[in-house]
């Protein structure tokens, strides 16, 4: 078994979503380990998402992210990064195929309800920042 992160973003929390998120992972046969609700820090935003500093994009990320409050579920199940990765879809909700989270409820590429981690090692590192601090 192997566990991920799947942390709903705050236009997701604003949209009611988390019930309905949490119901859909536990649909598709994964386990919840953890959950925990936080505000981001821009310090702990900046961290969460260091791999994209310096992108043109990473400060409206970071002003994103730390307007409002976020959710951190902790999966667990087989090949879960993969399979959740599938489960929520393209980064813009446009391209994501039918039936996964952000198509159905994503709004744009920046505002895409839900963020999952892309590898173990993401997992590993993204579920620490989460669920041990």
């Amino acid at each position: 078994m192997e566990r991920t992160l799947l942390m709903i973003k705050p236009d997701g929390v604003e949209k009611r979503l988390i019930g309905r998120i949490i119901w859909i992972l536990e649909e598709n046969g994964f386990k919840i380990l953890g959950i925990r609700s936080k505000h981001f820090t821009r310090e702990e935003a900046e961290r969460f998402y260091e791999v994209h500093r310096g992108k043109e994009f990473f400060n409206s990320l970071i002003d994103y992210i730390t307007g409002g409050m976020v959710v951190g579920i902790m999966v667990e199940g087989e090949n879960a990064v993969e399979k959740v990765r599938e489960l929520i879809g393209a980064t813009d909700p446009k391209k994501a195929r039918v039936g996964t989270i952000r198509f159905m409820y994503g709004e744009s590429i920046e505002r895409n309800i839900v963020h999952a981690s892309d590898s173990k090692e993401s997992a590993d590192r993204e579920l620490k920042f989460f669920f041990e601090t």
